[in-house]
């Protein structure tokens, strides 16, 4: 992955020639990939087999502090604990299976809201009222089940909740969010749309001239996009006109920061958007092949050191925040939203990807991968149980 100063003059070296970055081939991605029961079903039991991520560590700031949601579909809660360790369970009490935490917070302990058993951050059943009507029950083999393993790269929380089949992200994960930026601001949306759509949307640079020509297109370029793979991860720059300005400034610790919009996918689920005064964490939970709810955490760009967060910062961010959610976004969820609803059309029976559009097939590529492995896993898992 190029430094700062190494995507500086790949960029300018496009901008003088009029080249872009190129794939080696096309990618043909069937269409029924889109809207198959069978292959929807396939993509969640494959998320529920690969370390993904929950959300930034910048959500989890203080000992209690926890995030609940769906994760493939199965209800997950992540705290940090009283001695910084974060950790992920199954959001499931052990007694009749009552969900035990929603949305985003900070508690002391795990109340179950419907016999009130409660158990510590580390898992461990602690209370079970009237507990002489247990008299079977063993506490320390009744905790919160964990899931398979936690990790936390790039700034992020990943969880993987069975035997993973691979890797995934983070077979090679560059740096993406660093622990000096304040999360400012979070919240969830739905789409009636399959989420490859979504993500397809934001990995070439081919539609902005066409697709933004009042909004993103004045301020970059026409089909200038810089493109790098790490394992199945992929990373797409998009300049803006404005980074011509930096054609003679010293290379050593130069910052592209508010000169380039980065795009981040984390295989296969995830995007990291780094804006121009903020960063976008992006989190997809697909729920049926037409339905995907998303939850999104904006951050800050990192702080000077030992700088603190102040008004003026907050509101470039919140200013960057509301300009893409009036323009862009919603000229991108115009164009997903008419591909959506094509899909049945029978006018194509796959998708083609250019050679612009390469970091698209990439991500299809790795899909058809490990699915691939995933089949392979619950083979195996039949043959020992036959």
């Amino acid at each position: 992955m190029r430094n700062d100063a190494e995507l500086l003059d790949h960029i300018l070296n496009h901008i003088d020639n009029g080249t872009t970055d190129l794939g080696h081939e096309d990618w043909l991605e069937p269409v029924v990939n889109y809207s198959s029961q069978a292959r929807f079903d396939a993509e969640r039991r494959l998320m529920r087999r690969l370390p993904v991520p929950f959300c930034p560590v910048a959500a989890l700031p203080e000992p209690g502090s926890y995030v609940a949601r769906n994760s493939a579909g199965v209800p997950i809660v992540v705290v940090r604990d009283l001695d910084g360790t974060i950790r992920a369970f199954r959001n499931a009490c052990r007694h009749r299976g009552m969900q035990l935490a929603e949305g985003s917070g900070c508690i002391k302990i795990f109340r179950c809201t419907y016999h009130g058993w409660a158990y510590r951050l580390d898992g461990r059943l602690e209370y079970v009222p009237h507990e002489h009507g247990f008299p079977d029950l063993d506490k320390d083999q009744n905790g919160l089940v964990p899931l398979h393993a936690v990790d936390i790269q790039g700034g992020l929380v990943f969880v993987t909740q069975d035997e993973p089949v691979g890797p995934g992200a983070l077979e090679s994960l560059p740096a993406l969010l660093t622990g000096d930026q304040v999360l400012f601001d979070t919240s969830e949306s739905q789409d009636d749309i399959n989420w490859k759509l979504t993500a397809e949307g934001t990995l070439e640079g081919y539609h902005i001239k066409p697709t933004h020509p009042e909004t993103f297109f004045p301020y970059g370029y026409d089909n200038l996009n810089v493109v790098e793979m790490q394992g199945p991860n992929s990373r797409v720059c998009y300049p803006f006109r404005r980074i011509e300005k930096l054609r003679d400034a010293p290379r050593e610790n130069l910052s592209l920061d508010r000169m380039v919009t980065l795009v981040n996918r984390v295989f296969p689920f995830a995007s990291v958007f780094r804006h121009s005064q903020h960063y976008d964490v992006t989190l997809a939970e697909p729920e049926s092949p037409t339905k995907t709810r998303y939850f999104h955490y904006k951050l800050t760009l990192p702080l000077p050191d030992g700088a603190s967060l102040t008004d003026e910062i907050l509101a470039r961010a919140k200013k960057d925040v509301a300009f893409l959610a009036e323009t862009g976004n919603k000229e991108d969820a115009k164009v997903v939203t008419d591909i959506q609803a094509a899909i049945g059309s029978g006018a194509n029976t796959h998708y083609r990807f250019g050679r612009f559009e390469s970091a698209i097939g990439h991500l299809h590529m790795n899909l058809a991968r490990y699915l691939v492995k995933l089949d392979e896993a619950e083979c195996d898992v039949i043959k020992i149980v036959n």
